[in-house]
């Protein structure tokens, strides 16, 4: 990125994974002007050209029905809605109960219902009286989870890496234990999904598919907010005509850049070189540790580096890495998350590795 005083900057912080694609990916500029030039908008109420190919695509690629909407948070309040739907239909569940059972640490969006089972007092506090239904239990412990799953829970909803946490990578095994144990499993992939892990989605580390899968941030190529819930025909089918909308949703132009994102992914290219500078990124931030680094933890090309509190803040690195033209932001006090994007090279997280030492060693 270059700014309007002509300074150059390495975007670390990819718009917290929504720029997956780079700035400007000129397939996904051109997809998007062509489509420009065509049609944008048309009522839900009718068909357009663009939806059938990229529904089409994108069960072809994730192999679940998906259901377009626009931000990530709109995303994750359907989910919940279908959830609570299908226990209701399904499971059986009495109308005036349907618990989900959500993860300390978690981070799912700004809406009214989704604060109120954050753990986070900055993005709670003060928007109270808060949405009932939810149970909260530690993340990463599965004794915890399994104890909370009543008759009356639907779902356990859940990141399988916290992103705002830090980066925060769960236990080997928790994925698995989770699609064990729960009703129906919902996994947040709007930051993790997309290829940022190395695969297409953070929960294929463990071969682990749950029933629905939430996306965002990527899908949209960081030109225009895009999301969808993916689910399987019998879970997406409590959603009848009427009972679900969005008037952007699934829109002409949307449709036609998302599916671009999933002719990209569909080549494996971006998975194999989130792999391959992952690896890379995880050696040079490993070496950093005891140099001013507490840990780093690495899944692909996505990082959390946890900066000793008694050299400096998170906020203070990310100002000494902006000034060596690097962007990045803190999280949590002293936790740095990085996030480069997939078509990085790698002299570009050689940088970032040398920016970070030389951020470390300032006195």
């Amino acid at each position: 990125m270059t700014d309007v005083e002509g300074r150059r900057y390495l975007d670390c912080l990819a718009g917290y994974s929504a720029l997956n694609f780079g700035h400007g990916h000129p397939r996904l500029l051109a997809r998007a002007h062509a489509q420009l030039d065509a049609l944008t908008l048309t009522s839900r109420a009718f068909h357009h050209d663009r939806f059938g190919p990229f529904l089409e695509a994108i069960t072809a690629l994730t192999g679940k029905d998906a259901l377009p909407m626009n931000s990530g948070a709109e995303a994750v309040e359907t989910a919940l809605k279908i959830a609570r739907r299908w226990g209701h239909e399904v499971k059986g569940v009495a109308p005036d109960r349907g618990t989900i059972v959500t993860m300390g640490g978690n981070f799912h969006g700004r809406t009214t219902t989704i604060i109120s089972f954050s753990t986070d007092e900055v993005a709670r506090s003060g928007f109270g009286p808060y949405t009932s239904g939810f149970v909260t239990v530690p993340y990463g412990d599965l004794d915890a989870l399994t104890a909370a799953l009543t008759d009356d829970v639907v779902a356990v909803l859940l990141e399988p890496i916290q992103g705002e946490g830090g980066v925060v990578i769960p236990p080997p095994g928790y994925l698995a234990g989770v699609r064990a144990a729960c009703v129906l499993m919902m996994a947040d992939e709007i930051q993790s999904g997309l290829a940022r892990t190395g695969e297409l989605f953070a929960c294929d580390h463990e071969g682990v598919v749950p029933d629905v899968y939430i996306l965002g941030k990527a899908l949209g190529g960081g030109l225009l907010p895009v999301s969808a819930v993916l689910a399987d025909r019998d879970v997406m089918d409590v959603i009848t005509p009427g009972s679900h909308g969005s008037t952007f949703g699934g829109n002409p132009l949307s449709c036609a850049v998302a599916h671009e994102v999933v002719d990209i992914l569909a080549t494996g290219e971006m998975q194999e070189r989130a792999r391959t500078l992952g690896a890379r990124l995880d050696a040079g931030l490993t070496g950093l540790v005891g140099e001013g680094v507490l840990a780093s933890r690495c899944r692909g090309l996505w990082a959390g580096v946890d900066i000793d509190p008694r050299r400096l803040s998170g906020r203070a690195m990310s100002e000494r890495l902006l000034a060596r033209g690097v962007l990045a932001k803190e999280t949590h006090a002293s936790t740095i998350r990085l996030a480069p994007p997939l078509v990085a090279t790698e002299d570009d997280v050689d940088l970032l590795v040398a920016a970070f030492a030389d951020a470390l060693a300032e006195a």
